[in-house]
């Protein structure tokens, strides 16, 4: 069975930093390597929104929020994929969720909280 599981999420403080993993559990080495993974993220009261993607050759793409805040990057030998999040805002306040996507499957994770206080 196919899961994403994402953790590292917490309460943190308006400026600290905190790293969250999303592991493909289930999912072939050789699927991960070619899918393009994604970070996505709902707020209370709000739509899902990308965060940050990155594709199969690593390339990352940011959404304007998270530029210079936040990184995605993976590690294809241990089908992870990591987002490090720098200067925290209670507005990156969400559930934080983990995507794989590639031609044939569109699978996501059931998130991590994050909650940042001021």
């Amino acid at each position: 069975q196919v899961r994403l599981v994402e953790s590292g999420g917490g309460v943190m403080q308006a400026g600290e930093s905190l790293r969250l993993f999303c592991v493909g559990t289930g999912v072939s080495g050789a699927l991960f390597r070619i899918s393009d993974m994604g970070w996505y993220r709902q707020a209370p009261g709000k739509q899902r929104e990308l965060v940050a993607t990155i594709t199969s050759g690593g390339n990352g793409n940011y959404a304007d929020f998270a530029k210079g805040r936040f990184t995605i990057s993976r590690d294809n030998a241990k089908n992870t994929v990591y987002l490090q999040m720098n200067s925290l805002r209670p507005e990156d306040t969400a559930v934080y969720y983990c995507n794989l996507k590639s031609s044939t499957y569109d699978w996501w994770g059931q998130g991590t909280q994050v909650t940042v206080a001021s």
